[in-house]
């Protein structure tokens, strides 16, 4: 497990590769698609204009959610993280509907295309650049478990889908077959939207401080519970905040048990939570017997 000043350097480091990449992408496929008049193009450059803009907000987003914990907020800024997945979403979901809208438009009104070769070209540089990209961004998902991250690869993942389908849909122009553009540009943009309802579902779940999963919860009871002297674990409860989790738990403990001891074996608990999931931040509460309640 890398060091919160690692993570941290990780994640901005991501962030921006990720702006830079959509930056540089969207100038080249705005040449490419300002020569061709290429749907499909078009949809790549939109998309790469609100990447940019996307990425841009996490960037900020990211930034932000690394400062400390202060008196206003004493657990963090992480869900700056998700606030940002939000906001792709919504960026994204913007970008189906105008690629949709051209689509349908080159559909009813056909234009010849021009200058193909250009756009093969720019789109198999975009391939590489998104994989590239994506190899990076899982890497520091894996480090970091960054929400702001994750959406940001999930919607670049996407955008791979988008540019293969863009050269498909080019090399189906230089075979006669330009009526296929459009269509291509239609079926992107609803697989862009479907990425962006993805993006946003997992971003209101951290904002609405949802559970962690049930085998991630059930594995916290049992660390505890094997834990000498516990008789019982419950009212467990978890949440997540940028790349923390916060796990709070009762555990019951003997009676007869001086206050030294069960502080000792709180701190048992706690410590063996955050050895197996060393993101947790923990808080355990300890009651006697239920016969003594």
């Amino acid at each position: 497990m890398k060091t919160p000043q690692e993570q941290a350097r990780l994640m901005r480091l991501a962030s921006t590769a990720a702006l830079a990449v959509a930056i540089g992408l969207a100038l080249a496929k705005a040449v490419a698609w300002w020569l061709s008049g290429s749907v499909s193009l078009l949809a790549g450059l939109t998309d790469s204009l609100l990447d940019g803009a996307a990425s841009l907000i996490n960037l900020l987003a990211v930034h932000y959610s690394l400062r400390p914990a202060d008196d206003d907020h004493r657990y963090g800024h992480g869900k700056a993280e998700a606030l940002a997945g939000l906001g792709q979403s919504v960026f994204i979901g913007v970008s189906a509907l105008l690629v949709g809208v051209q689509g349908i438009d080159r559909l009813l009104h056909p234009q010849p295309l021009h200058a193909q070769t250009l756009g093969i070209v720019v789109i198999l540089l975009s391939l590489a650049a998104t994989a590239g990209l994506l190899q990076f961004q899982r890497r520091v998902v894996r480090a970091t478990g960054s929400t702001a991250i994750r959406a940001d690869s999930l919607h670049y993942r996407s955008d791979l889908l988008l540019n293969a389908s863009i050269l498909l849909a080019l090399l189906l122009v230089n075979l006669g077959l330009g009526e296929l553009d459009a269509l291509f540009g239609i079926g992107i943009a609803g697989y862009i939207l479907w990425s962006a309802a993805q993006i946003g579902h997992e971003a209101v779940t951290v904002l609405m401080d949802t559970e962690l999963p049930a085998q991630v919860r059930q594995r916290i009871a049992e660390l505890a519970g094997d834990v000498p002297d516990v008789m019982d674990v419950h009212d467990l409860r978890t949440r997540i905040s940028g790349t923390r989790w916060f796990v709070q738990l009762h555990v019951r403990l003997p009676g007869e048990m001086s206050l030294t001891e069960a502080h000792r074996r709180t701190v048992a608990v706690e410590r063996a939570i955050h050895a197996e999931f060393p993101r947790a931040e923990v808080l355990v509460h300890t009651d006697p017997p239920q016969d003594e309640d």
